[in-house]
């Protein structure tokens, strides 16, 4: 009996401490995931916040970028060039809400959808000058989960596209050396970088941020509204998997997944545009067009700011004379290099779509924003194209 009672409270007593070691660690657990997780997004209905952070999207630390909780990477089967730049595209919807399909314009997206694409560069690395960035494609080592390494790679800008009750808001935010902290940036922002090849050698640049009036003339594709719009966010674009930190996945099938996306079709019923880069599984003609559709179809379609040039390249096109095979421009000038027709078949030295995709003169160059260097694989594949098409212009000498 004297074993009995001595034995029990210091049983009783173990089994406390127990406990309380356990909750501890507990606790101290989830304060470590409290640290570890994304603040929540918060959309601002008006105004323009100064930091990227106050939006709650994406947040770094300096080595790691990370994505708040229900914000979800996405990419496109043919992105628009930007002077070799990778980029993180993201989009957010507020709780309840989703983008309504749309088989050929932008899905209709909610009040409260933030889309954020941020641009960046590998670094060159080795005995390369401060500002040297790689020339090369974006590779899985970029990647933490469906953020960013920062170790790797050099962040430039990070640009949301906002849609508030009064339609599109768009905002572009520079990030700092340390890569902690982006500030928007209202008149736009010229960087000096260097682009190193595989071989060693570089190439001076300016990169250009946009002001706010020159996002609003690339993504005003209605020249009657004027209204601001997503240019990517088509089905087209997006119908494509996507590496995601859990597996890779169809990016349409994953957007109705976590509610994101209502009214979609089958897969096959689906409108897909073509990786330019594909020549596998593509053919030339659909790698062309696709290139074209996403680099110059946001202004030169029926409804566009280049609607009275005759030139229409978005996807929809089919008559070979609003392609410009041999269609005279509309007024002549430096755009046109003194050559006669848009597109020349057979002869893409004779083309004026060839001179000015190869042209650095702001009187000239198309796309007229967002490069300040040739895409010399995007050339080559378009005079590849026209290369191969046949057929003789009237006035052809």
């Amino acid at each position: 009996m004297h074993r009995v009672r001595t034995t029990a409270p210091t049983t009783t007593r173990a089994w406390r401490a127990i406990a309380l070691l356990v909750v501890a660690l507990l606790f101290v657990a989830l304060l470590g995931a409290c640290a570890r997780s994304p603040a929540p997004v918060r959309f601002h209905a008006d105004g323009s916040p100064r930091t990227l952070a106050e939006w709650g999207v994406l947040q770094s630390d300096g080595t790691r970028l990370r994505l708040a909780g229900g914000v979800l990477p996405y990419d496109l089967n043919t992105p628009l060039f930007s002077d070799y730049a990778h980029k993180l595209r993201t989009v957010w919807m507020p709780a309840g809400t989703a983008a309504q399909y749309r088989a050929d314009d932008s899905f209709a997206f909610p009040v409260g959808t933030i889309i954020s694409k941020t641009f960046y560069y590998p670094r060159a690395g080795g005995a390369a000058a401060a500002n040297a960035v790689l020339k090369a494609d974006a590779t899985p080592d970029e990647r933490i989960g469906d953020g960013l390494d920062l170790t790797r790679v050099r962040m430039i800008e990070t640009r949301l596209l906002v849609r508030r009750e009064g339609g599109w808001a768009a905002l572009a935010y520079v990030w700092n050396d340390a890569q902690t902290e982006a500030v928007l940036s209202r008149a736009g922002a010229s960087l000096p970088l260097q682009l190193v090849a595989q071989d060693g050698g570089g190439t001076d640049f300016t990169y250009q941020v946009p002001d706010q009036n020159q996002c609003a003339g690339c993504h005003a594709s209605n020249n009657t509204t004027r209204a601001i719009a997503p240019i990517g966010a088509k089905a087209r674009h997006l119908h494509r998997d996507y590496a995601y930190a859990n597996g890779s996945a169809p990016q349409l099938q994953r957007w109705q997944q976590v509610g994101y996306l209502t009214g979609a079709p089958a897969a096959a019923a689906t409108p897909r545009n073509a990786d330019w880069r594909d020549g596998a599984r593509a053919s030339l003609d659909a790698r062309a067009r696709a290139y074209l559709d996403i680099n110059c179809g946001h202004c030169h379609n029926a409804r566009g700011p280049a609607d009275t040039s005759g030139l229409l390249l978005d996807s929809s096109v089919v008559s070979t004379r609003q392609l410009g095979i041999c269609k005279p421009p509309v007024a002549a000038g430096q755009g046109t290099g003194d050559h006669t027709f848009d597109i020349v078949p057979g002869q893409p030295a004779q083309s004026i779509l060839v001179y000015r995709m190869r042209s650095l003169d702001p009187g000239a160059m198309m796309p007229e924003l967002g490069r300040d260097l040739i895409h010399e694989e995007g050339v080559a594949l378009v005079s590849e194209w026209i290369g191969a098409q046949n057929g003789r212009c009237d006035s052809e000498t």
